[in-house]
Protein backbone atom coordinates (compact mmCIF):
# COMPACT_ATOMS: atom_id res chain seq x y z
CA UNK A 1 0.00 0.00 0.00
CA UNK A 2 1.44 3.40 -1.04
CA UNK A 3 1.95 6.36 1.29
CA UNK A 4 -0.88 8.29 -0.42
CA UNK A 5 -3.27 5.38 0.09
CA UNK A 6 -2.33 5.21 3.77
CA UNK A 7 -3.03 8.93 4.24
CA UNK A 8 -6.32 8.57 2.37
CA UNK A 9 -7.38 5.84 4.82
CA UNK A 10 -6.32 7.95 7.81
CA UNK A 11 -8.05 11.15 6.65
CA UNK A 12 -11.11 9.56 5.08
CA UNK A 13 -13.56 11.22 2.70
CA UNK A 14 -12.42 14.85 3.34
CA UNK A 15 -9.09 14.03 1.71
CA UNK A 16 -10.63 13.05 -1.63
CA UNK A 17 -10.35 16.58 -3.02
CA UNK A 18 -6.59 16.67 -2.56
CA UNK A 19 -5.69 12.97 -2.76
CA UNK A 20 -8.44 11.62 -4.99
CA UNK A 21 -10.79 8.74 -4.26
CA UNK A 22 -9.53 5.25 -3.73
CA UNK A 23 -9.80 2.60 -6.44
CA UNK A 24 -9.84 -1.19 -6.35
CA UNK A 25 -8.45 -2.59 -3.10
CA UNK A 26 -7.91 0.94 -1.77
CA UNK A 27 -11.59 1.71 -2.15
CA UNK A 28 -12.51 -1.52 -0.37
CA UNK A 29 -10.22 -0.64 2.56
CA UNK A 30 -11.71 2.84 2.76
CA UNK A 31 -15.28 1.55 2.64
CA UNK A 32 -14.61 -0.93 5.46
CA UNK A 33 -13.07 1.76 7.68
CA UNK A 34 -15.76 4.30 6.85
CA UNK A 35 -18.51 1.84 7.76
CA UNK A 36 -17.14 1.78 11.29
CA UNK A 37 -15.49 5.12 11.97
CA UNK A 38 -17.99 7.38 10.22
CA UNK A 39 -20.17 6.64 13.25
CA UNK A 40 -17.97 8.93 15.36
CA UNK A 41 -20.31 11.74 16.40
CA UNK A 42 -17.42 13.93 17.51
CA UNK A 43 -15.98 13.94 14.01
CA UNK A 44 -19.42 14.62 12.57
CA UNK A 45 -19.99 17.65 14.83
CA UNK A 46 -16.63 19.12 13.78
CA UNK A 47 -17.48 18.51 10.12
CA UNK A 48 -14.52 16.20 9.61
CA UNK A 49 -16.61 13.25 8.46
CA UNK A 50 -20.17 12.81 7.33
CA UNK A 51 -22.21 10.25 9.19
CA UNK A 52 -22.91 7.59 6.58
CA UNK A 53 -22.93 4.67 8.98
CA UNK A 54 -25.17 4.18 11.96
CA UNK A 55 -26.20 1.81 14.67
CA UNK A 56 -29.39 1.26 12.78
CA UNK A 57 -27.44 -0.67 10.14
CA UNK A 58 -28.82 -4.09 9.26
CA UNK A 59 -27.31 -7.32 10.52
CA UNK A 60 -26.48 -8.25 6.95
CA UNK A 61 -24.34 -5.12 6.73
CA UNK A 62 -22.58 -6.12 9.95
CA UNK A 63 -21.97 -9.63 8.68
CA UNK A 64 -20.61 -8.35 5.37
CA UNK A 65 -18.36 -5.90 7.21
CA UNK A 66 -16.86 -8.67 9.35
CA UNK A 67 -16.32 -10.72 6.22
CA UNK A 68 -14.63 -7.84 4.40
CA UNK A 69 -12.19 -6.85 7.14
CA UNK A 70 -10.99 -10.45 7.43
CA UNK A 71 -10.20 -10.38 3.73
CA UNK A 72 -8.60 -6.93 3.68
CA UNK A 73 -6.53 -6.47 6.85
CA UNK A 74 -3.84 -8.30 8.83
CA UNK A 75 -4.72 -10.07 12.10
CA UNK A 76 -3.63 -7.23 14.40
CA UNK A 77 -5.76 -4.69 12.52
CA UNK A 78 -8.77 -7.01 12.51
CA UNK A 79 -8.55 -7.41 16.28
CA UNK A 80 -8.43 -3.63 16.72
CA UNK A 81 -11.38 -3.05 14.38
CA UNK A 82 -13.50 -5.68 16.14
CA UNK A 83 -12.57 -4.24 19.52
CA UNK A 84 -13.53 -0.71 18.39
CA UNK A 85 -16.80 -1.99 16.90
CA UNK A 86 -17.77 -3.59 20.19
CA UNK A 87 -16.36 -1.13 22.71
CA UNK A 88 -16.50 2.27 21.00
CA UNK A 89 -19.57 1.92 18.81
CA UNK A 90 -21.41 -0.90 20.58
CA UNK A 91 -22.09 -2.88 17.39
CA UNK A 92 -22.93 -6.01 19.33
CA UNK A 93 -25.62 -7.68 17.21
CA UNK A 94 -23.63 -10.82 16.49
CA UNK A 95 -22.21 -11.31 19.96
CA UNK A 96 -24.81 -10.16 22.48
CA UNK A 97 -28.28 -10.02 20.93
CA UNK A 98 -30.11 -13.34 20.61
CA UNK A 99 -33.18 -11.59 19.18
CA UNK A 100 -31.19 -10.54 16.13
CA UNK A 101 -29.89 -14.06 15.60
CA UNK A 102 -33.46 -15.35 15.66
CA UNK A 103 -34.33 -13.12 12.70
CA UNK A 104 -31.30 -13.71 10.52
CA UNK A 105 -31.43 -16.04 7.51
CA UNK A 106 -28.67 -18.68 7.82
CA UNK A 107 -26.16 -18.61 4.96
CA UNK A 108 -22.47 -19.24 4.38
CA UNK A 109 -21.55 -15.60 4.92
CA UNK A 110 -23.14 -15.73 8.37
CA UNK A 111 -21.41 -19.06 9.01
CA UNK A 112 -18.02 -17.47 8.39
CA UNK A 113 -18.91 -14.46 10.57
CA UNK A 114 -19.99 -16.72 13.46
CA UNK A 115 -16.79 -18.77 13.27
CA UNK A 116 -14.73 -15.58 13.34
CA UNK A 117 -16.53 -14.01 16.30
CA UNK A 118 -17.60 -17.02 18.40
CA UNK A 119 -14.84 -16.32 20.91
CA UNK A 120 -16.61 -13.02 21.71
CA UNK A 121 -20.06 -14.54 22.32
CA UNK A 122 -21.71 -15.16 25.65
CA UNK A 123 -23.05 -18.66 26.25
CA UNK A 124 -26.67 -17.89 25.30
CA UNK A 125 -25.73 -16.35 21.98
CA UNK A 126 -23.13 -19.04 21.31
CA UNK A 127 -25.80 -21.74 21.67
CA UNK A 128 -28.04 -19.92 19.19
CA UNK A 129 -25.14 -19.35 16.81
CA UNK A 130 -24.32 -23.04 16.92
CA UNK A 131 -27.88 -23.84 15.82
CA UNK A 132 -27.44 -21.49 12.85
CA UNK A 133 -24.13 -23.11 11.98
CA UNK A 134 -25.80 -26.52 12.09
CA UNK A 135 -28.51 -25.43 9.64
CA UNK A 136 -25.97 -24.05 7.15
CA UNK A 137 -23.65 -27.05 7.45
CA UNK A 138 -26.56 -29.44 7.01
CA UNK A 139 -27.40 -27.79 3.69
CA UNK A 140 -23.78 -28.21 2.56
CA UNK A 141 -23.74 -31.82 3.72
CA UNK A 142 -26.90 -32.69 1.82
CA UNK A 143 -25.33 -31.47 -1.43
CA UNK A 144 -21.93 -33.11 -0.93
CA UNK A 145 -23.03 -36.49 0.39
CA UNK A 146 -24.63 -37.22 -2.97
CA UNK A 147 -21.34 -36.48 -4.73
CA UNK A 148 -19.35 -38.61 -2.28
CA UNK A 149 -21.73 -41.57 -2.52
CA UNK A 150 -21.59 -41.40 -6.32
CA UNK A 151 -17.79 -41.15 -6.34
CA UNK A 152 -17.34 -44.15 -4.05
CA UNK A 153 -20.08 -46.29 -5.59
CA UNK A 154 -17.52 -48.16 -7.69
CA UNK A 155 -14.71 -47.87 -10.19
CA UNK A 156 -15.45 -47.66 -13.90
CA UNK A 157 -15.55 -51.06 -15.61
CA UNK A 158 -14.72 -50.14 -19.19
CA UNK A 159 -15.32 -53.70 -20.39
CA UNK A 160 -19.04 -53.68 -19.55
CA UNK A 161 -21.89 -51.33 -20.35
CA UNK A 162 -24.65 -50.32 -17.98
CA UNK A 163 -28.28 -49.31 -18.55
CA UNK A 164 -27.89 -46.71 -15.77
CA UNK A 165 -27.59 -43.28 -17.41
CA UNK A 166 -25.06 -41.12 -15.54
CA UNK A 167 -22.86 -38.37 -16.94
CA UNK A 168 -19.97 -39.64 -14.76
CA UNK A 169 -20.14 -43.03 -16.52
CA UNK A 170 -20.60 -41.76 -20.09
CA UNK A 171 -18.76 -43.93 -22.62
CA UNK A 172 -17.74 -41.35 -25.21
CA UNK A 173 -15.76 -43.70 -27.46
CA UNK A 174 -18.47 -46.36 -27.76
CA UNK A 175 -21.24 -43.77 -28.17
CA UNK A 176 -19.46 -42.11 -31.09
CA UNK A 177 -18.43 -45.35 -32.83
CA UNK A 178 -21.93 -46.89 -32.59
CA UNK A 179 -23.57 -43.76 -34.00
CA UNK A 180 -21.14 -42.95 -36.83
CA UNK A 181 -23.72 -44.19 -39.30
CA UNK A 182 -25.71 -41.05 -38.45
CA UNK A 183 -22.88 -38.64 -39.31
CA UNK A 184 -23.85 -36.43 -42.29
CA UNK A 185 -20.52 -34.65 -42.66
CA UNK A 186 -21.40 -31.79 -40.34
CA UNK A 187 -23.18 -33.21 -37.30
CA UNK A 188 -23.56 -36.51 -35.51
CA UNK A 189 -27.04 -37.60 -34.48
CA UNK A 190 -26.97 -39.90 -31.46
CA UNK A 191 -29.70 -42.54 -31.48
CA UNK A 192 -28.36 -44.23 -28.36
CA UNK A 193 -25.87 -43.20 -25.68
CA UNK A 194 -23.71 -45.79 -23.90
CA UNK A 195 -22.48 -45.81 -20.31
CA UNK A 196 -19.80 -47.75 -18.44
CA UNK A 197 -20.65 -50.13 -15.64
CA UNK A 198 -18.98 -49.88 -12.22
CA UNK A 199 -17.41 -52.37 -9.85
CA UNK A 200 -17.66 -52.02 -6.09
CA UNK A 201 -14.60 -50.62 -4.32
CA UNK A 202 -12.69 -52.33 -1.56
CA UNK A 203 -12.32 -49.17 0.53
CA UNK A 204 -12.02 -51.08 3.83
CA UNK A 205 -8.27 -51.42 3.33
CA UNK A 206 -7.57 -47.69 3.01
CA UNK A 207 -6.79 -44.90 5.44
CA UNK A 208 -7.34 -41.20 4.66
CA UNK A 209 -5.72 -38.54 6.86
CA UNK A 210 -6.86 -34.92 6.46
CA UNK A 211 -4.48 -32.28 7.82
CA UNK A 212 -6.05 -28.82 7.78
CA UNK A 213 -4.30 -25.49 8.30
CA UNK A 214 -6.43 -23.29 10.59
CA UNK A 215 -4.54 -20.03 10.10
CA UNK A 216 -6.71 -16.96 9.55
CA UNK A 217 -6.74 -17.13 5.75
CA UNK A 218 -7.96 -20.73 5.71
CA UNK A 219 -11.54 -20.39 6.96
CA UNK A 220 -13.28 -21.52 3.77
CA UNK A 221 -10.94 -24.48 3.43
CA UNK A 222 -11.55 -25.45 7.07
CA UNK A 223 -15.30 -25.48 6.39
CA UNK A 224 -14.76 -27.61 3.28
CA UNK A 225 -12.51 -30.02 5.22
CA UNK A 226 -14.91 -30.46 8.14
CA UNK A 227 -17.73 -31.37 5.76
CA UNK A 228 -15.45 -33.61 3.69
CA UNK A 229 -14.32 -35.51 6.80
CA UNK A 230 -17.94 -36.07 7.78
CA UNK A 231 -18.76 -37.42 4.31
CA UNK A 232 -15.76 -39.76 4.40
CA UNK A 233 -16.72 -40.89 7.91
CA UNK A 234 -19.98 -42.20 6.50
CA UNK A 235 -18.31 -44.50 3.96
CA UNK A 236 -18.38 -48.02 5.37
CA UNK A 237 -15.00 -49.42 6.30
CA UNK A 238 -12.93 -46.39 5.25
CA UNK A 239 -10.76 -45.18 8.13
CA UNK A 240 -10.51 -41.41 8.10
CA UNK A 241 -8.78 -38.91 10.39
CA UNK A 242 -9.15 -35.15 10.73
CA UNK A 243 -6.47 -32.95 12.30
CA UNK A 244 -6.31 -29.15 12.38
CA UNK A 245 -3.14 -27.22 13.05
CA UNK A 246 -1.40 -23.89 13.44
CA UNK A 247 1.81 -24.24 15.48
CA UNK A 248 0.09 -27.06 17.41
CA UNK A 249 -1.89 -30.05 16.14
CA UNK A 250 -5.39 -30.91 17.37
CA UNK A 251 -6.75 -34.33 16.45
CA UNK A 252 -10.51 -34.03 15.85
CA UNK A 253 -11.03 -37.53 14.50
CA UNK A 254 -13.57 -38.35 17.22
CA UNK A 255 -15.70 -35.41 16.02
CA UNK A 256 -15.53 -36.37 12.33
CA UNK A 257 -19.15 -37.46 12.30
CA UNK A 258 -20.28 -33.99 13.46
CA UNK A 259 -18.77 -31.17 11.36
CA UNK A 260 -20.49 -28.55 13.52
CA UNK A 261 -18.62 -29.72 16.63
CA UNK A 262 -15.45 -29.66 14.55
CA UNK A 263 -15.99 -26.10 13.34
CA UNK A 264 -16.91 -24.78 16.78
CA UNK A 265 -13.54 -26.02 18.06
CA UNK A 266 -11.53 -24.25 15.37
CA UNK A 267 -9.42 -21.32 16.61
CA UNK A 268 -8.54 -19.21 13.57
CA UNK A 269 -5.30 -17.30 13.45
CA UNK A 270 -1.86 -17.83 14.91
CA UNK A 271 1.29 -19.14 13.27
CA UNK A 272 1.73 -22.15 11.04
CA UNK A 273 4.00 -25.18 11.38
CA UNK A 274 3.08 -27.42 8.47
CA UNK A 275 6.05 -29.74 8.98
CA UNK A 276 5.04 -30.52 12.57
CA UNK A 277 1.48 -31.26 11.48
CA UNK A 278 2.66 -33.49 8.65
CA UNK A 279 4.92 -35.39 11.03
CA UNK A 280 1.96 -36.01 13.33
CA UNK A 281 -0.10 -37.21 10.39
CA UNK A 282 2.54 -39.76 9.39
CA UNK A 283 2.49 -41.15 12.93
CA UNK A 284 -1.13 -42.22 12.33
CA UNK A 285 -0.30 -44.32 9.25
CA UNK A 286 -0.58 -48.07 9.78
CA UNK A 287 -0.07 -49.36 6.22
CA UNK A 288 1.85 -46.85 4.06
CA UNK A 289 0.81 -48.31 0.71
CA UNK A 290 -2.85 -48.16 1.73
CA UNK A 291 -2.83 -44.61 3.03
CA UNK A 292 -3.53 -41.16 1.62
CA UNK A 293 -2.32 -37.96 3.28
CA UNK A 294 -4.35 -34.89 2.30
CA UNK A 295 -2.64 -31.66 3.34
CA UNK A 296 -4.97 -28.65 3.05
CA UNK A 297 -2.98 -25.44 3.41
CA UNK A 298 -1.87 -22.23 1.75
CA UNK A 299 1.73 -23.57 1.92
CA UNK A 300 3.03 -20.50 3.76
CA UNK A 301 5.28 -22.34 6.19
CA UNK A 302 6.09 -20.65 9.49
CA UNK A 303 8.29 -23.57 10.51
CA UNK A 304 11.00 -25.32 8.55
CA UNK A 305 10.40 -25.68 4.81
CA UNK A 306 13.38 -28.04 4.56
CA UNK A 307 11.90 -30.33 7.22
CA UNK A 308 8.52 -30.37 5.46
CA UNK A 309 10.14 -31.27 2.13
CA UNK A 310 12.12 -34.10 3.79
CA UNK A 311 9.00 -35.46 5.54
CA UNK A 312 6.97 -35.43 2.33
CA UNK A 313 9.78 -37.06 0.33
CA UNK A 314 10.16 -39.85 2.91
CA UNK A 315 6.40 -40.47 3.09
CA UNK A 316 6.05 -40.65 -0.70
CA UNK A 317 9.04 -43.02 -0.92
CA UNK A 318 7.30 -45.36 1.55
CA UNK A 319 4.35 -45.63 -0.82
CA UNK A 320 1.83 -43.27 0.78
CA UNK A 321 -0.03 -40.99 -1.61
CA UNK A 322 0.39 -37.34 -0.59
CA UNK A 323 -2.04 -34.77 -1.93
CA UNK A 324 -1.47 -31.10 -1.19
CA UNK A 325 -4.64 -29.06 -1.58
CA UNK A 326 -4.22 -25.35 -2.11
CA UNK A 327 -6.34 -23.09 0.04
CA UNK A 328 -9.70 -22.22 -1.54
CA UNK A 329 -11.85 -19.21 -0.81
CA UNK A 330 -15.66 -19.44 -0.70
CA UNK A 331 -15.76 -19.07 -4.50
CA UNK A 332 -13.28 -21.95 -4.88
CA UNK A 333 -10.43 -19.72 -6.06
CA UNK A 334 -6.95 -21.04 -5.11
CA UNK A 335 -4.57 -18.89 -3.06
CA UNK A 336 -1.26 -20.43 -2.02
CA UNK A 337 2.56 -20.27 -1.98
CA UNK A 338 3.40 -21.74 -5.38
CA UNK A 339 7.15 -22.08 -4.85
CA UNK A 340 6.88 -24.38 -1.83
CA UNK A 341 4.07 -26.32 -3.50
CA UNK A 342 6.36 -26.88 -6.48
CA UNK A 343 9.12 -28.19 -4.19
CA UNK A 344 6.71 -30.75 -2.74
CA UNK A 345 5.69 -31.87 -6.22
CA UNK A 346 9.36 -32.39 -7.04
CA UNK A 347 9.69 -34.93 -4.18
CA UNK A 348 6.59 -36.93 -5.13
CA UNK A 349 3.50 -35.14 -3.84
CA UNK A 350 0.55 -34.12 -5.98
CA UNK A 351 -0.66 -30.56 -5.52
CA UNK A 352 -3.88 -29.11 -6.82
CA UNK A 353 -6.90 -26.97 -6.05
CA UNK A 354 -10.09 -28.96 -5.61
CA UNK A 355 -13.58 -28.42 -4.32
CA UNK A 356 -14.85 -31.10 -1.89
CA UNK A 357 -16.68 -32.81 -4.75
CA UNK A 358 -13.54 -32.93 -6.88
CA UNK A 359 -11.57 -34.26 -3.91
CA UNK A 360 -14.14 -37.06 -3.54
CA UNK A 361 -13.64 -38.09 -7.16
CA UNK A 362 -9.82 -37.97 -6.79
CA UNK A 363 -9.88 -40.08 -3.64
CA UNK A 364 -12.30 -42.55 -5.17
CA UNK A 365 -9.96 -43.13 -8.14
CA UNK A 366 -6.89 -43.34 -5.87
CA UNK A 367 -8.56 -45.87 -3.58
CA UNK A 368 -9.90 -48.05 -6.40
Amino acid sequence: MSGIERWRLILGEPSHGALGGGEGAGAAHEEALSWLYDRDEGLTRRGIRGRRGGREGSLLTTVEWIESIHQLFPKETIERLEQDALELYEIEELVTNPDVLQRVEPNQTLLRAVLRTKHLMNQEVLSMAQQLVRRVVQDILERLRTEFRAAFSGALDRRRSSPVKSSRNFDFKKTVSRNLKNFDGEKLVIDRAYFHSRVRRQSEQWQVILLVDQSGSMLDSVIHAAVTASCLWGIKGLRSHLCIFDTQVVDLTKECDDPVETLMKVQLGGGTDIAEAFSYGTSLITAPRRAVMVLITDFFEGGSEARLIREVARTCAEGTAVLGLAALDHEANPAYHKELARELVNVGAQVGAMTPGELAAWLAEKLA
